[in-house]
């Protein structure tokens, strides 16, 4: 088995679903062949037509990106079509794009651009996840159940689901290895309390008695995962620790505003290392998608 270099990834994600799709082989759940009304050309539908998705992946929304998305829309409209199939009753399911869906409504928009398919319940329910699994807004634990889900209704191994969303499969296997978290870290990193990196590290503390103490610990003292590492590993051995790590000394509160502040502008993990007026910022990402969203808004594109 070969592993995907960087840029097959890349070139990966850039095909979009409708290249990804039919990847897998014969032998696993069969790609979705949706039938597409008008040739495939968007319609203006109604925003009051569509109803959402029961098959969504994404549990929560930022409201501050959703907001900004709006603006966006209200001066350059929706650049990219939402993807629907037309019901019984005369209304519109929605497939793909619900965050465009939702700002066009923000946004106070009357009809919004939508391509139309006619596919099955289970055709549906793939596009969605796989949709979503290709985008970046996903937090490790919405993606980890993805995966899961994907898993469980369509049989799909690892090494497939990598193919069909331009992920290697490690990645994959590392995402659905954080469903042994118990549900208290589980919370903690859907909140962005510990990050994905985190949580492969504490994984190292499965079996242990103090896994759920050690997890909240390092979330409340912000520990970084090297030092979660030194930690973990002074845990599961004790006899090769000379010390415990120290936790990260009082942080000035100024200096936490400005990390929390940056954190939201970035949506990663910033930590902000000063020593009088001298130090570091430093800028977690788990994810080749995170790390080109941070190139982008540092160049300013």
């Amino acid at each position: 088995m070969t592993t995907a270099t960087p840029d097959t990834k890349r070139r990966a994600l850039g095909k979009g679903l409708d290249s990804l799709l039919p990847r897998i082989p014969s032998s696993a759940a069969p790609a979705p062949a949706p039938v597409e009304s008008e040739g495939g050309k968007p319609r203006e539908i109604s925003v009051e037509d569509i109803d959402r998705n029961p098959f969504q992946t994404r549990m929560h929304t930022d409201e501050e990106q959703l907001a900004e998305l709006a603006a966006s829309i209200t001066s350059n409209g929706v650049v990219q079509p939402i993807l629907v199939r037309p019901q019984a009753t005369g209304r519109f399911q929605l497939i793909a794009g619900e965050r465009r869906w939702q700002a066009s409504k923000l946004a106070g928009k009357k009809t919004i651009p939508a391509i139309l398919r006619q596919v099955s319940d289970e055709q549906a329910m793939e596009i969605t996840i796989v949709e979503n699994l290709q985008r970046a807004d996903l937090n490790p634990m919405e993606q980890a159940r993805a995966f899961e889900r994907l898993s469980r209704e369509f049989h799909m191994t690892q090494e497939q689901m990598a193919q069909r969303t331009g992920k290697d499969r490690v990645t994959v296997s590392n995402f659905m290895r954080l469903l042994k978290l118990p549900e208290s870290i589980q919370s903690l990193v859907e909140s962005g309390a510990l990050t994905f990196g985190h949580a492969k590290v504490l994984l190292g503390l499965n079996q242990h008695p103090g896994f759920e103490k050690t997890a909240q610990r390092v979330a409340n003292l912000s520990l970084s995962v090297r030092q979660t590492e030194s930690l973990v590993q002074g845990m599961l051995f004790p006899e090769r620790a000379k010390k415990e790590p120290k936790p990260e000394p009082p942080v000035d509160p100024n200096v936490k505003e400005v990390a929390e502040q940056l954190q939201r502008a970035l949506g990663l993990k910033v930590y902000i290392e000063d020593n009088k007026g001298r130090g570091r910022v430093i800028i977690e990402y788990a994810r080749l998608e995170d790390f080109d969203t941070l190139l982008e808004q540092l160049a300013g594109k």
